[in-house]
């Protein structure tokens, strides 16, 4: 089949969503499809480090308007690359089959471009959009626009391909037309691994990825204030990007200098250099944000590196971490609040975690929440789904 992939971010820049498509793509190549990605040109710190020409696919790159961060978020970025996308797809050469990332707008303007072309697309669902912005305080308005996009979009695709169970329910209850695959979700182990360059920055805790307000990231800043006086050595770091950024850097300004550092985004074999570096790694839901059925990608990345986690917040990462805990080292889950993750950020930074652990831990992620394996299952469901005719309308 020929294959679009339409995303708005995708490698070099360090992603869930980045890491989840390339190693789609390459598993559409690797069964013989003839795969495009559609996509944007990455921000100026990652400019000559796309590696294009190496993939076993093309890859097509647009400008695109990016925010104060160099991140594409918010609706005039989403536009940007939206608009663009749309002539695109409707003046480009015919595809058997899109697969498009969220945002939700971008489901919605695929939808309509691939009915003209008379092709099926498919829908990733990592999590669900408007739950997202409900959560982050959003107006009404707004959130209902963005959830009548996001069930278009869902209702209208050949499959939806879901990360999770709880996900997978969510979308039952929003889009109840949907055709959802369930196919799990995973991190790059050939990047992620226990196996490559440690950095050397000295104790540290480190919270990866994106850090939205509906994470709640600020509580591990101030379990850390009480562990000084016993670890002043301690650090944390966050590395990455996220919307809840500027209260963390007002919370961290209440600590002595530092203490807390904000690394901007690094390619993905510089994040892991971070991870295998870091005493432990760092992730959180809040209790009240309505989305306690995620489970950050950031989780896995940690485990692949070999570095156990702590996790805050209800859902299925913490029941994961509970149910798996004679498996590998995997960490701890705790409830939200400032107290045991104090005690759980004392323990981390008592009794680091031995060679020998985080060897064991890696090897357990790599049986397990490989991305390969998460791949393969959406080609096999796409591709059957798209071979029986069963797409929206």
């Amino acid at each position: 089949m020929r294959i679009a992939i339409a995303s708005r971010i995708f490698e070099p820049e360090p992603s869930a969503a980045s890491f989840r498509l390339s190693v789609l793509a390459e598993a559409f190549a690797d069964a013989e499809h003839e795969v495009t990605v559609l996509t944007v040109v990455p921000p100026p710190a990652l400019r000559g480090t796309e590696n294009d020409h190496s993939r076993p696919y093309r890859v097509k790159r647009n400008r695109v308007l990016r925010d104060a961060t160099g991140y594409v978020r918010g609706y005039l970025q989403y536009m940007s690359f939206d608009i663009p996308l749309f002539f695109r797809i409707l003046f480009g050469a015919k595809r058997d089959l899109i697969v498009v990332e969220p945002p939700p707008t971008t489901g919605f303007f695929v939808r309509i471009a691939a009915a003209l072309r008379r092709t099926p697309y498919a829908y990733y669902a990592a999590d669900i959009w408007s739950d997202a912005s409900e959560s982050t305080g959003a107006p009404g308005l707004v959130v209902r626009v963005v959830r009548a996009m996001e069930r278009s979009a869902m209702h209208g695709a050949c499959g939806v391909l879901s990360v999770n169970e709880g996900v997978s329910a969510r979308i039952r209850e929003i889009a109840p037309r949907a055709v959802i695959h369930t196919v799990g979700n995973g991190i790059n182990t050939s990047i992620f691994s226990a196996d490559g360059p440690v950095h050397d920055g000295g104790k540290y805790a480190i919270y990866p990825g994106t850090a939205s307000e509906w994470q709640g990231a600020a509580v591990f800043i101030d379990a850390l204030a009480r562990v000084l006086p016993d670890h002043p050595e301690a650090k944390l770091v966050f590395l990455g990007q996220g919307s809840d950024w500027d209260t963390l850097r007002a919370r961290a300004a209440l600590l002595p200098d530092g203490v807390v550092t904000f690394v901007a985004t690094v390619p993905p074999a510089e994040a892991a250099a971070w991870l295998r570096g870091a005493v432990v790694s760092l992730a959180s839901i809040r209790p009240d944000a309505g989305y306690s059925f995620a489970f950050p990608t950031k989780v896995f990345a940690s485990w692949a590196t070999g570095t156990p986690v702590i996790f805050a917040g209800p859902g299925p990462v913490r029941q994961f971490i509970t149910r798996r805990a004679g498996e590998a080292a995997l960490g701890v889950g705790c409830d939200y609040a400032v107290e045991p993750i104090e005690s759980a950020l004392r323990d981390a930074f008592g009794v680091e975690p031995s060679a020998e652990a985080r060897q064991l831990t890696a090897e357990w992620a790599a049986q397990n929440v490989s991305l390969a394996a998460v791949a393969e299952r959406a080609v096999q469901a796409l591709t059957k789904t798209n071979r029986r005719g069963e797409h929206g309308s």
